[in-house]
């Protein structure tokens, strides 16, 4: 069993010496329990001596606030983690859904990071994201959207992220992702270095191994399931090193 340890909002796995870290966010409410929802690919990443920091979090309507505050727990933590272990370059950056626009709007425009991988990005507007309020919301006479907006988030993406090595992955039946949205605006940047990687799974491929592993056993993981997450993590893997 991986040693879970939480600190504040920040979930870690430590290995005895690692080589790497990797900064983790979620997609919408997995993410508040990153250490379940997501226990595969994360204790695979551990599992080849790279330390892993998972913020948990219950989104918000807020996205901008929620991006500074997941940076700043961060860097708190990966302060305390080099000096317990020491210093090994800076961190790599993972996203899931939600979690990729969160580090995409990072107050550092991605420049403390080596690289980011974006799992499955999502930017749907509020009342696609939560429908029922889009039902509620005229009733009640007010308007509600993430803030930044999905447009203005794309906007900022091409205009204020300056990290240049992304790594966009699309798993082939995901009807949620809007890789494509992302990919577009990263490439209208004078200075770009992002790549594209699409896999076999749905939305749920990077998340859902983990809950079946944590609520039915071992013997409830789907072996195709498996060798996605096992594949994912030697993309990562080979991303943070040199």
């Amino acid at each position: 069993m991986a040693n879970w340890r939480q600190l504040g909002s920040i979930w870690q796995l430590r290995p005895a010496e690692p080589t790497g870290l990797i900064e983790f966010i979620g997609g919408s409410y997995l993410a508040a329990t990153p250490q379940i929802s997501y226990r595969r690919l994360l204790e695979e990443l551990a599992t080849d001596g790279l330390a892993v920091h998972a913020w948990a979090y219950v989104p918000g309507f807020d996205h901008q606030r929620q991006a500074r505050d997941a940076w700043s727990a961060f860097r708190s933590a990966r302060r305390q983690l080099e000096e317990r272990c020491g210093t090994f370059g800076a961190p790599l950056r993972l996203g899931h859904s939600l979690g990729c626009k969160l580090h995409l709007l990072a107050p550092d425009g991605g420049r403390g990071s080596r690289a980011l991988v974006a799992l499955s990005f999502n930017n749907f507007n509020a009342d696609r994201s939560i429908p029922l309020l889009g039902e509620l919301a005229p009733r009640l006479g007010v308007e509600t959207e993430f803030s930044p907006s999905p447009a203005e988030t794309l906007r900022l993406i091409s205009r204020h992220y300056q990290q240049e090595r992304n790594l966009v992955v699309r798993f082939g039946r995901d009807e949620l992702d809007q890789s494509g949205d992302l990919i577009q605006a990263l490439r209208e940047r004078a200075s770009d270095a992002s790549s594209t990687l699409e896999l076999p799974g749905d939305h749920l491929t990077p998340a859902s191994a983990g809950l079946r592993r944590s609520f039915l056993g071992d013997w409830a993981d789907d072996p195709r399931r498996v060798a996605v997450i096992r594949q994912l993590s030697r993309t990562i893997g080979q991303a943070i090193r040199p």
